[in-house]
């Protein structure tokens, strides 16, 4: 903005130029938008980023010269999916705006690590947010966040956005500095609202510039701006733990008025056995019985409000009174996920109504995906007992609801039709039992496919080839959900599914739909599965990151000799233990993501995954060690899956040559919570 010059460079090898003009891109609109909304413009007249292929981390901010993995830099239409244009798109846009939260104001120590880190994944979010649509990439980020931090916090790994102790900092770029780190700015904003926090993040930055800062630097400044006095609030940096929030309502027709009770609790982690209650930004709003906001006047409030209000949880437990409220609500909490909470408190009709009606685009989605988690643990409860799945029939009229936003919200209808995952569920069992979780998700996404078959028959046809590619969010909505329908298809008919997979793997224009067919060819062991592979790796064996991709594929698959697949890929040629992509691709990826296999009663899948943890830890002690954190849930399943996971742990540690990083996390998780 200041019209100065900037020369911006990509290195890449040889071969790979024609893969780098979205990531410039990327970079370009990075720039322009952290000058725009934050009135930060780069400081140097050279900016460059170096792709290597061999790069434990997805990226790092060294100042005017960003280290990269190719796997966040390359990019074409027919190499890379949607998700991995994406993800691009945001990495590139952290890693540059670290050059002012990290490069130009720097941590003090590495307990602060969530200043730079929290911080900055909270502006790459912003950036996501206005770049593309803000309600799915809300959505996106939240799933993230349950998938991974979610799991972390209900663990022996569970440990504060400040850690209070750690022996490899190496070990402490978690889930939880970042992403959780990023919900606590994020609430920091809700709480003193957009035009303080600017103000105050403008402070932050003048004050420190060129200097090393404190995450309580951070919340002075925002303290300042705002007279808000921060005390309680810093339990968040403070205390490990996901808060449960229980909500409960009544309603005084005669008196035109709404009690809201809440309560929060948040379970003993390690090391911290009691909890303070947090100070909840709890962003809010009523929805009337015709899905109309009601119009309301908090007790203590001179006028009536209609929308979203915050209303601020500070006791365990705490009672808001609404007047003048002309009919019974529905309460809508917790909108645009305003504190990284459970809630609990919603009956069925509750979340039903909320579903259709919510002008939060976000707590739409999230009533419908509760609607179907619980239908799902009611499935699951039922295949414990030895009785059959009765679909519930409001689960696949939402379903068929969704479907009519395919041709004007095809991305978001994409996300309502895909239902809760594994990690989701497993999160809400006492005891985690991955072979019901898998039934019950399939019985399910066979009986929405028969019931809306033709529908989903007429979604999952090829893409049109002659069409220009875009990344706008129409564009990659359609194929999501050509993908989605697809997997639907193939629960409700196999032979008619398989026969769709493969025209549309050997058709699509694009990896986002190739690979989509692979997938669902994947979880099937016939020889269209062997075909297609055989014929994906014949392609694109000289292409590494691509080939990543299908080594991951296999890692996920579903289907019943997928332990022996991923057994026989550790010696295949192309498997190389000293690149950390590889790596991931199929030991990371099965143990993370395969809850089927590598959960599987035989122990097999601990056994494997465990052998290559030692293997890889003798030449990359930092991959080893975020590996074994596949190992840290043990608590949480059968007493036989327990005693194999401890066993697979403690074969780790019976190593004399074990690293001190994957010492450290071993010791951790075998410990338990």
């Amino acid at each position: 903005r200041s019209g100065r010059q900037v020369q911006l460079g990509i290195h890449v090898r040889r071969g790979d130029e024609d893969k780098v003009d979205h990531a410039m891109a990327c970079l370009k609109r990075a720039m322009r938008w952290d000058e725009e909304a934050f009135g930060l413009e780069y400081d140097l007249d050279i900016f460059n980023i170096a792709a290597v292929s061999d790069f434990n981390m997805g990226a790092m901010e060294n100042k005017g010269l960003n280290i990269f993995n190719t796997a966040l830099v390359l990019a074409r239409p027919d190499t890379a999916t949607d998700a991995d244009y994406q993800r691009i798109d945001r990495v590139i846009a952290h890693e540059y705006f670290h050059n002012w939260t990290g490069d130009r104001v720097t941590c003090r120590d590495w307990f602060q690590l969530s200043l730079k880190e929290g911080l900055t994944v909270f502006r790459d979010q912003e950036y996501g947010a206005a770049t593309t649509d803000a309600a799915l990439s809300r959505i996106d980020d939240v799933k993230m966040l349950r998938a991974r931090q979610f799991a972390e916090d209900a663990g022996p790994l569970a440990h504060p956005v400040r850690p209070a102790a750690y022996r490899k900092i190496d070990n402490f770029y978690t889930a939880t500095v970042y992403e959780k780190g990023a919900e606590v700015v994020r609430m920091i904003r809700t709480i003193i609202g957009h035009e303080a926090f600017r103000r105050g993040f403008d402070r932050y930055i003048a004050r420190n510039d060129n200097s090393a800062a404190t995450i309580e630097d951070f919340v002075a400044a925002m303290r300042e701006e705002s007279g808000f006095d921060f005390s309680q609030f810093m339990r968040w940096y403070e205390q490990a733990g996901t808060p449960q929030l229980r909500f409960e309502g009544e309603y005084d027709a005669a008196a035109r008025r709404y009690t809201l009770t809440l309560r929060q609790m948040t379970a003993p982690t390690p090391g911290q056995a009691h909890k303070e209650p947090f100070l909840i930004p709890v962003a809010m709003g009523l929805i009337g019985p015709d899905g109309a906001e009601l119009e309301a006047r908090l007790e203590g409030e001179a006028d009536a409000h209609r929308g979203t209000r915050v209303l601020l949880l500070r006791a365990a437990e705490q009672r808001f009174v609404f007047e003048e409220v002309a009919a019974p609500p529905v309460p809508s909490l917790l909108r645009g996920f305003s504190a990284p909470v459970k809630l609990s408190g919603h009956d069925a009709a509750g979340l039903a109504h909320l579903a259709a009606h919510d002008t939060d685009g976000f707590s739409r989605w999230e009533a419908g995906q509760e609607y179907a988690t619980r239908a799902l643990l009611d499935a699951i409860a039922a295949l414990q007992r030895g009785e059959a799945v009765a679909t519930d029939p409001a689960l696949v009229a939402a379903m068929a609801a969704a479907l009519d936003l395919a041709q004007e919200a095809p991305a978001l209808a994409a996300r309502i039709l895909s239902l809760p995952g594994k990690d989701v569920l497993a999160d809400r069992m006492a005891v985690i039992d991955p072979d019901a979780i898998h039934e019950a998700l399939e019985t399910t996404r066979a009986a929405i496919g028969r019931s809306l078959r033709d529908r989903f028959t007429a979604l999952c046809g090829a893409e049109d080839p002659s069409a220009p590619f875009s990344l706008d969010p129409a564009s990659m909505g359609r194929r999501a959900l050509g993908n989605v329908a697809l997997a639907y298809l193939m629960a409700a008919d196999p032979a008619a599914g398989l026969d769709a997979a493969q025209r549309r793997f050997e058709t699509a224009p694009t990896m986002t739909g190739r690979l989509g067919a692979l997938a669902l060819l994947a979880d099937t062991a016939t020889p269209a599965r062997d075909a297609a592979l055989a014929a994906f790796h014949a392609r694109w064996r000289g292409d590494a990151l691509v080939s990543d991709k299908w080594f991951r594929i296999q890692a996920m698959a579903a289907a019943p000799d997928t332990l022996d697949r991923v057994e026989a890929l550790t010696r295949h040629a192309d498997f190389d233990l000293r690149n950390p992509n590889r790596f991931r691709a199929l030991v990371q990826a099965f143990g993370a993501g395969n809850q089927r296999w590598f959960h599987d009663a035989s122990g097999r899948g601990y056994a494997l995954v465990a052998r290559m943890i030692g293997e890889v830890d003798r030449v990359n002690r930092q991959i080893a060690a975020r590996c074994i954190d596949v190992f840290a849930s043990w608590q949480r399943f059968d007493p036989a899956r327990q005693m194999l996971m401890r066993g697979a742990l403690d074969a780790l540690l019976a190593d004399p040559a074990l690293s001190a990083n994957a010492r450290e996390m071993a010791e951790r998780a075998r410990a338990g919570s």
